[in-house]
């Protein structure tokens, strides 16, 4: 099977998509980072011109495929907020001794609040785990995108992509 038909037929990353967007281990080890998985060429940019760090390479042509500066990355989550297509994530394996702080958008009422746990869900929306919502950023300015981030075994850290909460 080639490269994206698992994507195109299911909406879900083949394993082969993901390992060619992750940051390095040695950064991911050392702070928090945004990965984004979007792979599809379209007419979008709002996450070069959301990072007022420079993280996300300019792009020359609006269908270009986001890619991360690492190095450049402070790992503040406005990208996350502004992606209209949900596919940006911050993942933090500093954060504590066996726990992993994972960033994500979220659109949905009720907003659950910080301290709440929560239903960890994967890529394809199966529950992994329960989690507890670390903080909950919402500007203004991100619209009606929220941003989780949820305190997630660091085994999950890159499985983690959604949550059901009130569950």
């Amino acid at each position: 099977m080639r490269r994206h038909d698992v994507l195109t037929r299911t909406g879900v990353p083949a394993p082969a998509d993901l390992k060619g967007i992750m940051p390095s281990a040695d950064l991911m080890a050392r702070r928090r980072v945004a990965i984004v998985e979007c792979f599809q060429e379209i007419p979008c940019d709002p996450c070069a011109d959301a990072c007022p760090f420079g993280a996300i390479r300019p792009f020359q042509d609006i269908n270009d495929i986001p890619e991360v500066l690492p190095d450049e990355c402070v790992g503040c989550a406005l990208c996350v907020a502004k992606c209209p297509g949900l596919a940006i994530f911050l993942v933090d394996l500093s954060y504590a001794v066996g726990t992993a702080l994972v960033a994500i958008p979220y659109e949905f009422l009720p907003v659950p609040d910080p301290g709440e746990t929560v239903a960890a869900l994967d890529r394809e929306g199966a529950w992994v785990a329960d989690v507890r919502i670390a903080m909950v950023q919402d500007a203004q300015s991100q619209d009606r995108t929220r941003v989780l981030w949820l305190e997630v075994p660091k085994d999950l850290a890159m499985t983690v992509r959604n949550v059901r909460a009130g569950a």
